[in-house]
């Protein structure tokens, strides 16, 4: 994307104030979950507290399919408020505790959980606000800069926590964080989101008509009945066209409505097929994250740690400009081969364990998934109508995250009983497993350039 589309991305003021408010709540985030690792490591020493850190951080995550029906049945504004608000108190547990001489491990592990809880609905709810506020031809460049203000903000207040702990401590970027989540809460106030279905996109037909004219058009998901020309089943729970009765609209069995219609428009689909894969590869990171305040103190400490999660943040951050770059290229095969190429240069990297080599291989690495976290994310929002999209972000997002908690618990217990590098070494292993199941299944590997996906069917 030139200068001049970015230039006009961000003319739009909704679209402005969603990047800006991402920009500043991720520095607070990127600066908090650096000083909470490092709290813990530095509390404890042991990389078993730091892999249980990881478990109850990430954990929430894999539960963020249960906030899908609440982000498409809430106002979005509000709803990003609202967590922003709650957060800010939340983080000044910490200092308040240090300030009364009453800090421990277990305040942390108690703030950490809540506070990852807590964010939960804020990304799928600015996934399902972006297709709301921005053409569709604008999705894969409006995505690239989310991501931007994302990993490039993570890059560079991961090394900035890095040396603001080694300088003043951990409990100071605590309060620095309540300061950005304010700033955050300002910005999202100002966001003017239209409600859903204003921008819709209607999956055409072989007849050449739309799915809102034909009543025995089934969505594009993975459930379908016996064609398209065939009726659905409407006692069916997971049929589409069954519109849902007055009890259903509110309460618990409208939620509940909901969810089973999130879960299954993905069922069955290419995005389904690559979520499986990608569970593996979050495992084995989830270990990585959990160990990496133990790597970095034998680099030098606290501001060695930062500069190997700056180096996450920055491979991330070049891989989401690259997916703007191959946009047009063909999605299988540019996943399956840069996520190989992901493997060597991570097993490089640890190989080599030496400052500042390890740092810049690490980024490197780490470049592949930036590129398919925005394809992915793009595919998603072009094909999935408005009103489901929150319901099938949360479950794409939960399901990836699902065993990342996992991973960090059993890397912490590994790296306490081993060594951190047997835990790095295994995520070049899960991600070359990755690569080679992308290649190996048909409907992954075949997959097109993203503007060229109108069905997310891994028929």
């Amino acid at each position: 994307m030139g200068p001049r589309e970015l230039l006009g991305l961000l003319r739009n003021r909704d679209f402005a104030l969603l990047v800006g408010g991402r920009l500043v709540t991720n520095a607070g985030d990127s600066l908090y979950y650096i000083a909470a690792m490092w709290l813990v490591y530095d509390l404890t020493g042991s990389e078993l507290f730091t892999g249980v850190a990881g478990f109850l951080t990430m954990a929430p995550a894999a539960l963020q399919f249960l906030f899908g029906p609440l982000v498409d049945r809430s106002p979005l504004g509000p709803l990003l408020v609202g967590t922003q608000v709650v957060q800010g108190l939340l983080v000044l547990v910490v200092p308040v505790a240090h300030f009364l001489d009453v800090l421990s491990v277990w305040v942390v592990l108690t703030v950490m959980p809540l506070l990852a809880l807590l964010n939960q609905p804020v990304y799928p709810a600015q996934s399902a606000a972006l297709p709301r506020i921005v053409d569709r031809e604008e999705l894969v460049g409006a995505n690239s800069v989310l991501t931007i203000a994302y990993q490039g903000v993570d890059a560079g207040f991961n090394a900035l926590g890095g040396v603001v702990v080694a300088a003043f401590g951990a409990v100071t970027l605590f309060l620095v964080d309540s300061v950005t989540f304010a700033v955050a809460t300002l910005l999202f106030l100002g966001l003017e989101i239209p409600e859903a279905g204003a921008g819709d996109i209607d999956t055409v037909t072989d007849a050449g008509g739309t799915d809102a004219d034909d009543p025995a058009a089934v969505p594009d998901g993975g459930e379908s009945s016996e064609g398209a020309a065939a009726a659905p089943d409407t006692d069916a729970p997971d049929s589409f066209d069954a519109q849902p009765t007055d009890d259903e609209q509110d309460g618990w069995a409208g939620y509940l409505a909901d969810l089973r219609e999130g879960i299954g428009f993905l069922r069955g689909t290419v995005v389904a097929r690559l979520t499986l894969g990608v569970v593996v590869v979050n495992f084995a990171f989830g270990g990585v994250m959990a160990v990496l305040p133990a790597y970095g103190d034998s680099f030098g400490g606290a501001g060695a740690y930062g500069l190997l999660a700056a180096a996450v943040g920055v491979g991330m951050l070049t891989g989401s400009l690259v997916g703007n770059l191959v946009e047009g290229w063909p999605f299988g095969y540019v996943v399956s081969g840069g996520m190989a190429l992901s493997a060597g240069l991570w097993a490089i990297a640890i190989a080599v364990n030496t400052m500042p080599a390890t740092p810049v291989l690490l980024a490197l690495a780490l470049v592949p998934a930036g590129t398919m976290n925005v394809l992915v994310f793009s595919l998603v929002q072009a094909v999935v109508p408005d009103r489901l999209l929150g319901r099938a972000m949360s479950v794409i997002m939960s399901g990836a995250t699902a065993m990342t908690p996992i991973g960090a618990l059993v890397g912490g217990a590994v790296a306490d009983a081993t060594s951190p590098g047997l835990v790095l070494y295994g995520n070049a292993v899960a991600t070359a497993l990755f690569a080679a199941y992308v290649f190996a299944v048909p409907s992954l590997r075949r997959l097109p350039r993203v503007g060229s996906v109108s069905t997310l069917s891994a028929e």
